[in-house]
């Protein structure tokens, strides 16, 4: 078929697209983690280095008013649907142009014009809330998709057996995507269960389920189609577990090596599988892309991420005097402080 590729069933243009949106997610990063020592963000900054493939594969086959929800590793989800980089980006900085006017931080991310329903610090919090969206598109049948975004440590939260055998009870169009990168904090997934096969969470209910190599954009892109496609025709829920590696620490800027709870040859191993670069040396070989697009594509970028930075820091704080407002307990929190 015109426009592409001879080893993969996936067009020119959205490979391209796939790369472009990977490169965001990963200089918005390392933007943040430039900026962050410098005390300006205060709030808890949780970064995805080395998972971009997965939020840009599986965003990549969404409709713009399909629903997603997030967790506190949330940047490449936002990014990802098209949420306001402006907005995110003043989130960070507590400001009151920020996507939760600066009362969420980095771990509240929201963008409801895209379909970015918001993402939470509770493990596994968006996961009944992506079932009830499902379940809401169930019945108005708006051929609509949900999909959550959880780590391997929600795949231990009783939330999501409940959540698993609702969906499939009522054949809901729901797609659960585990990224696992094996560690909750310091704490490695053969540490905490006994069975640490994540395929076996969905045995006991039939629900049907991919492992995706969670480096490889590819890949994830071609499964997670195959997942919502399942779930938009009205079969029912999917799982996907995307094997990943969580380069940084669990939270704040730079490596946490110095805490010795990693094997350095599993590190050295993941930290060479760069999802990114892997990609874009892909398309240089297939010639999808070449020198000219590539700088074409990082300058359009970096001209975008300083922007939004810009933007962010020159925003105003929200007015101590309404620092309560936009809380659904306002008034009772007033008081209590009175």
């Amino acid at each position: 078929m015109k426009n592409k590729t001879d080893s993969q069933d996936i067009l020119k243009d959205r490979l391209v697209e796939l790369y472009r949106v990977m490169l965001k997610i990963r200089k918005v990063q390392i933007k943040i983690e430039e900026e962050y020592p410098k005390d300006e963000m205060k709030t808890p900054v949780h970064l995805c280095f080395g998972q971009e493939a997965i939020p840009a594969g599986v965003c990549g086959n969404l409709h713009e008013d399909d629903y997603v929800f997030s967790n506190h590793r949330g940047h490449g989800h936002y990014i990802a649907k098209g949420g306001n980089l402006n907005a995110m980006i003043a989130e960070l900085y507590c400001k009151e142009t920020g996507c939760s006017r600066g009362r969420g931080g980095s771990m509240h991310l929201i963008d409801l014009s895209v379909g970015l329903m918001g993402s939470s610090s509770i493990v596994s919090g968006g996961i009944p809330l992506a079932t009830g969206a499902a379940l809401s598109a169930w019945l108005k049948k708006d051929n609509k998709v949900s999909v959550v975004f959880f780590g391997d440590a929600a795949s231990e939260e009783g939330v999501l057996y409940e959540s698993m055998n609702f969906a499939m009870l009522k054949k809901l169009p729901v797609v659960f995507v585990c990224e696992n990168n094996f560690y909750s904090v310091c704490s490695h997934i053969s540490s905490r269960q006994a069975n640490d096969d994540v395929s076996m969470r969905t045995k006991a209910f039939s629900l049907p389920y991919h492992q995706v190599d969670g480096a490889d954009v590819s890949d994830v892109y071609l499964k997670s189609r195959d997942a919502i496609n399942y779930a938009r025709s009205g079969k029912g829920p999917f799982f996907l577990e995307c094997k990943v590696y969580r380069w940084r620490g669990h939270a704040g800027a730079g490596d946490d090596l110095k805490l010795k709870y990693r094997k350095m040859d599993e590190w050295e191993k993941w930290i060479k599988r760069d999802p990114v670069l892997e990609f874009e040396e892909k398309l240089n070989k297939e010639k999808i892309i070449n020198d000219d697009l590539r700088k074409s594509i990082g300058a359009a970028l970096d001209k975008e991420i300083e922007a939004a930075f810009k933007f962010a820091k020159e925003s105003p704080l929200p007015d101590k005097k309404e620092i309560m407002k936009y809380l659904f307990a306002d008034k009772e929190i007033k008081n209590a402080l009175d």
